[in-house]
């Protein structure tokens, strides 16, 4: 039995909380016992609690573990994950995001545990915090990947990122996509056509739109700005925003100052994500960074062409030009252009999503569990 403690900074609604999910309830229990420990969850997908009960797996809160730097907070959650390594005794732990990866990985490490994993889920190098912060992030991912067994990154551009930082050694890097149960979103599409009804969007209605954080770094105000020059070309045109975040009024008082408020609509947070990805025409994607984009690959796996922004690991899930367009960040005339292009010309939209329903299956579940099964086993 090989024992795995998971460390993540918070279980809230997110790729990283999929992925750890995933991992602990599917992996084979007769052969991995895992636990979870996180700091304060504020926004935990549906039944989480329930489902990890059900699968045996313990669930540990550190309510000082937080995503803020906090010295005194830090130092009181170091010394809780510490005493939570040290009663589960674990072959592996596995940490996951900065804040936790840092302080998990130090805590294990004077735990005395052999074997640290961690995985950044993408990196806060870019778009996140001001350049000091940023710099003392990277400093002390420096310092943890010296007793770092292997850091596992969602695409082999975050490798080469991570190293050209001076983190890490190239043989420590393993890549591990995050994997989208594609059964489960297929399935969770037949809804789609509920969606437009509830909008009020004829079915013939170009739709496009995004499942999202409303965060600054995911770069919503750009799509916004280009819903105009959208509208322009193609005016029965509607965007639709899944989601929630800080960022909500500002993009609300963004569309009415631009006279579009009628056509963008938000949904806030949603349990039926494959129904709205399906009721779209066009999945758009204006992050700033990006470690991979799980819900491209939900977008793939439905058919729905896709326009994206060329940062992070963008380029390694979407084919410019196959399964979609990728165009620069921050850049709502780009935006515009490329979603006007595939909105008018359904044929090569068509062909976009058909490509990408096959591209979809790099990015399953089971190719992800399939590869952490074997970094556990030391097989990698």
């Amino acid at each position: 039995m090989i024992r795995i403690l998971h460390v993540i900074t918070r279980m809230d609604v997110g790729g990283s909380t999929d992925d750890v999910v995933m991992t602990v309830t599917r992996l084979p229990r007769g052969e991995f016992a895992q636990g979870i420990v996180s700091g304060l969850t504020l926004e935990p997908p549906p039944r989480l609690p329930e489902t990890l009960a059900a699968a045996g797996v313990p669930w540990e809160t550190v309510p000082s573990l937080r995503r803020n730097v906090h010295p005194a907070a830090d130092l009181r959650a170091l010394g809780r994950v510490w005493r939570a390594v040290r009663a589960a005794r674990p072959d592996v732990v596995h940490t996951h995001t900065s804040k936790a990866g840092f302080i998990g990985r130090l805590a294990a490490r004077l735990a005395g545990v052999r074997r640290i994993v961690h995985t950044p889920h993408g990196h806060i190098f870019q778009g996140y915090f001001a350049p000091a912060a940023t710099r003392a992030f990277i400093a002390m991912e420096r310092v943890a990947a010296r007793f770092t067994e292997r850091i596992t990154v969602l695409t082999d551009a975050e490798a080469a990122q991570h190293l050209a930082l001076g983190i890490g050694r190239p043989e420590q890097f393993v890549t591990i996509p995050s994997g989208v149960d594609l059964a489960q979103a297929r399935g969770g599409a037949a809804g789609a056509p509920q969606v437009r009804r509830a909008l009020g969007i004829p079915a013939d209605a170009p739709l496009l739109g995004t499942v999202s954080r409303l965060v600054p770094v995911k770069g919503l105000i750009h799509l916004v700005a280009a819903i105009p020059e959208i509208l322009r070309r193609c005016p029965r045109a509607h965007l639709a925003l899944a989601g929630d975040g800080e960022e909500r009024e500002l993009l609300a008082a963004q569309a009415a100052a631009l006279s579009v408020a009628d056509r963008v609509h938000f949904l806030g947070f949603r349990d039926d994500v494959p129904a709205v990805i399906g009721a779209l025409d066009l999945f758009v994607l204006p992050s700033l960074n990006e470690g991979l984009g799980k819900v491209l690959v939900a977008a793939m796996a439905l058919g729905v062409p896709i326009v994206a922004t060329k940062v992070g690991g963008v380029p390694e899930v979407v084919e410019d030009g196959r399964q979609g367009l990728l165009v620069p960040p921050a850049d709502p005339a780009a935006l515009a252009k490329a979603a006007i292009t595939l909105l008018e010309d359904r044929a090569a939209a068509a062909a976009m999503g058909a490509a990408g329903r096959a591209r979809a299956e790099r990015f399953s579940a089971d190719v992800m569990l399939a590869r952490l099964a074997a970094l556990y086993r030391n097989d990698q």
